[in-house]
């Protein structure tokens, strides 16, 4: 049985709350942000491990940060969390 999507906007609501101020102002005037950089986005690796972990938390979820950081991108990461979904494997 597959479970609910982890879809951009849950990870952007995550996002949100992990990002400094400054930096969530640009990205909401920046629009589709799925294939931007994280890094071009503002956010530094405290901000995505912060992330990464409320995705474990959140969605159940357990990925390397180094595969998170490598994913360079809101939507690969968006792909990485979906194919590690619990019931998705």
């Amino acid at each position: 049985m597959k479970v609910k999507e982890f879809t951009l906007d849950d990870l952007m609501g995550i996002l949100r709350e992990c990002a400094d101020q400054d930096v969530w102002a640009e990205i909401e005037q920046a629009g589709d942000i799925a294939d931007e950089e994280f890094e071009s986005l503002g956010y530094d690796s405290l901000s995505l491990f912060n992330t990464l972990t409320r995705i474990e938390s959140d969605w159940g979820v357990e990925l390397s940060f180094d595969i998170v950081y490598q994913a360079a991108t809101p939507g690969t990461l968006v792909k990485l969390v979906n194919e590690a979904l619990p019931g998705n494997a």
